[in-house]
């Protein structure tokens, strides 16, 4: 036994150092390329009326991806192409001022992925698209299989062309909530929830089988108010009155590639190649050239825009905190928002001399209560020493809004999620379960309230208004705080408040918002607050990975493709795949829930639109 615990361990040793000299040649190979590619500092090669490529299956986050997420994806060896939204507008930005870049190719044709971003940020994308398109420049859009999001992007190009056996999905939108109220009562497990604000629908999954009139009365006003900026944006690119979109999306919904033409939606039927021809042209290629002259959005975001007025050089800085996912208690995974580390990151730029304000990016439905209360705490004492600008994504709700509410100035786009100011808790308990399968359990107690935690029964009356008192208590200094923040009278606040939803337009008429725009609005006035004129830049926070992190990924990701390890192909999934998708969506959210008193201030769980 000793003899054979020597060999498998003199065998595991070995293997490794194979590994590690293995991975070190090829280290030493990829460092002596990085170094003779540094020291050219020549970047990526840009040639004369070349066209940017802008494959919209990218996924587009707020934030760049941590070190944890790249090693992850590494070793997982999941293709994750993304980009943080930041960037591909300033890469955007940075194509309109380049001579070299004489378009933009919008390309749909793969499977899509655009349900990961929001209408915020395609929002924020599609102006700067807006503006390339002003300067002259050729944008030209192709798909096969369009749906709302892609096409909401596409509608801006001079040329919309769609595939001869292509569709285009313009039908409205929807929400269609998932409730699990049937599913927990056949499984014997108990809910109780406490709560304030009649549309606070985040608990509604848990004992309803369908939408309360309140829930639905909010969700109903909100895609109508997403669908109306849908309709008058595209509406306004295509020349075809909001009307006559909403006759298309009633009668229609699923239009064929000729069907799109007639009704002024795309310009040409044609095939990928005729395309390609076409683009061929405008860059001036070779008739003999497998394709025209052309370089991707991710390429070209590597190449320094120095010379085109891009990126700036300066101590001044202007500090961009990116909030986004889940707001939870601790310091929080990656994707998550630790109240206790972000309070940590605006403690440090309080503190510091050459940060000169700060601009909070939140894309978050909230959770932890505690977790905001850390953080909100920490934004109001910065603001005493430096403006604090908020932007707000894709969602900004909840303790989204919590931990806004006390800055200088709020920023949302049109169809922005916000508000649902309200506070929850909800209490499981597995009694039935067990009893039905011969488990019960006893108790010994001091007092009265001593297992009052305890998922093995029901709460009582007394126990439920000891947690009813405490989440009101949480919803009046929720209350009291935006009134405080944005200067409202209370009463007015609990009118618009009780756990609404609302979007962006909305919340800016009943004074929730103060301005429609995006990130770069948001950081223009925290720049104007701050009087820097034109000395400045912006740091961004947390902070991505160091070289090191990315050169230790990069180094692990060739050792993983020289042993045989294959990416993950990601495939579009079917309806039924995606409901289970949402399911799981529903029990990651669950075990994410780590509010020290059980109190959330959070969006409706499953609110997606689609």
């Amino acid at each position: 036994m000793r003899n054979f615990i020597k060999q498998t361990f003199a065998s595991l040793v070995g293997t490794l150092l194979g590994l590690i000299i293995f991975g070190g040649l090829g280290t030493t190979g990829l460092l002596l390329l990085i170094f003779a590619a540094s020291s050219k500092d020549t970047g990526p090669n840009v040639k004369d009326k070349s066209v940017l490529v802008f494959d919209l299956s990218m996924k587009i986050t707020d934030s760049e991806p941590s070190s944890d997420e790249l090693f992850q994806n590494t070793i997982s060896g999941v293709d994750d192409e993304r980009m943080a939204l930041r960037k591909v507008v300033e890469t955007l930005e940075k194509a309109r001022r380049d001579p070299r870049i004489v378009g933009i190719y919008l390309d749909s044709t793969s499977a899509s992925q655009a349900g990961n971003v929001g209408y915020a940020s395609l929002k924020e994308i599609r102006k700067a698209l807006e503006e390339f398109r002003a300067s002259g420049k050729k944008i030209v859009a192709y798909g096969s299989d369009w749906s709302e999001k892609e096409y909401y992007l596409s509608s801006v190009a001079d040329s919309i062309v769609l595939n001869p056996l292509g569709m285009m999905e313009v039908n409205g939108l929807s929400s269609q909530p998932m409730f699990l109220a049937g599913a927990l009562q056949k499984y014997g497990i108990g809910v109780q929830v406490v709560r304030v604000g009649k549309f606070k629908g985040a608990v509604e999954p848990f004992i309803l089988t369908k939408l309360s009139p309140e829930n639905r009365e909010q969700t109903q006003k909100l895609l109508d108010d997403v669908w109306g900026e849908w309709r008058t944006t595209v509406g306004a690119s295509r020349k075809i009155e909001p009307n006559q979109l909403q006759a298309i999306a009633d009668n229609q919904a699923l239009l064929e590639a000729t069907q799109a033409k007639t009704n002024g939606l795309v310009d040409r039927v044609a095939y990928p190649d005729e395309v390609v021809s076409d683009l061929k042209k405008l860059t001036n290629s070779d008739k003999d050239d497998k394709t025209f002259r052309q370089i991707n959005l991710n390429s070209y975001a590597e190449v320094s825009g120095k010379s085109l007025g891009v990126e700036r050089s300066s101590k001044n800085q202007i500090a961009v905190v990116y909030a986004e996912g889940e707001i939870v208690d601790g310091k929080g995974d990656a994707g998550q928002v630790g109240g206790d580390r972000f309070a940590k990151i605006f403690s440090k730029l309080r503190q510091d001399k050459d940060v000169k304000a700060v601009v909070l990016r939140i894309n978050s439905p909230g959770g932890s209560a505690t977790a905001s209360e850390v953080m909100q705490r920490e934004v109001k004492l910065t603001r005493e020493a430096k403006p604090v600008v908020v932007s707000m994504g894709d969602v900004a709700a909840s303790g989204g809004y919590w931990i806004a509410s006390d800055s200088n100035r709020i920023f949302a786009e049109p169809n922005t999620i916000t508000g649902s100011i309200g506070v929850f808790g909800v209490l499981f308990n597995g009694a039935k379960l067990a009893n039905d399968n011969g488990i019960t359990w006893d108790s010994v107690k001091t007092g009265t309230y001593a297992d009052s935690q305890t998922v093995s029964r029901p709460k009582s009356p007394q126990e439920l208004a000891l947690y009813q008192r405490s989440v009101n208590r949480i919803y009046n200094m929720f209350l009291n705080k935006v009134s405080q923040g944005r200067k409202l009278p209370e009463q007015k606040v609990a009118e618009i408040a009780q756990g609404r939803v609302w979007s962006g337009v909305a919340a800016k008429e009943i004074g929730l918002v103060d301005e429609i725009g995006g990130l770069n609005s948001a950081i223009a006035y925290a720049v104007k607050e701050a009087k820097l004129g034109e000395d400045w830049e912006v740091q961004e926070y947390p902070r991505t990975s160091s070289f090191g992190e990315r050169f230790f990924g990069r180094a692990t990701e060739e050792a993983r493709t020289a042993l045989g390890i294959e990416a993950a192909q990601l495939k579009p999934s079917n309806p039924l795949t995606t409901e289970f998708q949402k399911l799981q969506q529903e029990v990651e959210i669950l075990q994410k829930m780590n509010d020290p008193q059980g109190v959330y201030a959070r969006l409706p769980f499953n609110l997606k639109i689609d």
